[in-house]
């Protein structure tokens, strides 16, 4: 009985440590900036979107280097509405995307798959009409050659079939009517979060960024 007592109280004191420094390596990490120094500012204008825990990156729909309806077309949301100007993207665990609504239909089996890397992700498009700057709507301008590199990134996360179309995922789960969800690459963990993705996404295309961060805050104090 002790000796199961002990061992418990070790798993208990296991977890603690490992939480603080989980926190305390994203607050440090997420307030070292990098590619500061290489950043330019450039005629595109794309935006870093959060709802107060997940980012989005969101681009024009239609620019000479990309139509992004051809490869996430409009016809996949519910209203296949054409007429949008901006397309919200967002990657993360798939289980979690698809089985969580709301906070409160989050169970423990999805929580563990997502934190340990156990499911397969997805990515969230959404079409916007227009874009509000605030605090937790970020503009970031970019050169030609930026955009490229972000463009590259994001198609690296996209999944294709043999047809080399995104693998477009029908579901009832989606959060209205302008939005659809689409197999993608990579795998969640608690390392590699929505966040992280965004993050990867600014430092692959040579724009400011967290050295690393697991939370929307750390990208979002880059661009005050």
């Amino acid at each position: 009985m002790r000796k199961t007592l002990r061992n418990l109280l070790k798993l208990i004191l296991f977890l603690i440590v490992f939480i603080v420094l989980y926190f305390a390596t994203a607050f440090t990490f997420s307030r070292i900036s990098v590619n500061g120094d290489l950043s330019k500012n450039g005629p595109i204008s794309i935006y870093i979107k959060s709802n107060g825990v997940h980012t989005d990156i969101v681009v024009p729909v239609k620019t000479k280097q990309i139509n992004w309806s051809k490869i996430f077309p409009y016809k996949n949301t519910k209203d296949k509405d054409s007429s949008s100007q901006y397309l919200a993207m967002g990657w993360g665990d798939k289980g979690f995307y698809l089985n969580t609504p709301t906070w409160g239909d989050l169970t423990a089996k999805t929580a563990i798959k997502a934190m340990f890397g156990l499911s397969t992700s997805a990515l969230h498009t959404t079409y916007l009409d227009s874009i509000v700057l605030s605090s937790t709507c970020k503009k970031i301008t970019m050169t030609e050659g930026e955009y490229k590199l972000l463009i590259r990134y994001i198609q690296r996360s996209i999944l294709r079939g043999k047809t080399k179309k995104a693998i477009f995922i029908p579901t009832n789960a989606v959060y209205g009517t302008n939005d659809a969800f689409y197999e993608a690459s990579g795998s969640y963990h608690m390392y590699s979060t929505c966040n992280t993705w965004t993050n990867r996404a600014l430092k692959f295309s040579n724009k400011k960024a967290c050295l690393w961060t697991p939370f929307d805050s750390g990208i979002l104090k880059q661009y005050p």
